[in-house]
């Protein structure tokens, strides 16, 4: 009973982290967009647009990526910090 317990417990565990995940990285994305708005004045490029300049898709691309791959990764952390807590379980390495 317990381990049928502790199996549902990480189950609903990593179904939150899912969820959470993706609500942060849908959130990272707009929040990008709008501070390269405010940055640049125009909306993001299309990188994939062959009439997008390089050097514009780059920057986006890697902006993109630096910030959508920060807000998991501060999402994820705490999602296990809280996992840990609350399966009383220190020794957890991942989600």
């Amino acid at each position: 009973d317990n381990l049928t317990r502790s199996a549902m417990n990480s189950l609903v565990w990593k179904i939150y982290a899912v969820v959470i995940g993706t609500v942060t990285t849908i959130a990272a994305t707009k929040a990008i967009g709008k501070v390269w708005e405010v940055v640049t004045g125009e909306e993001p490029p299309e990188p994939g647009d062959p009439d997008t300049p390089l050097h514009l898709a780059i920057v986006w691309s890697a902006a993109s990526a630096i910030g959508v791959g920060t807000a998991q990764l501060v999402t994820n952390r705490g999602v296990l910090k809280r996992m840990r807590k609350a399966l009383n379980d220190n020794t957890l390495k991942k989600i």
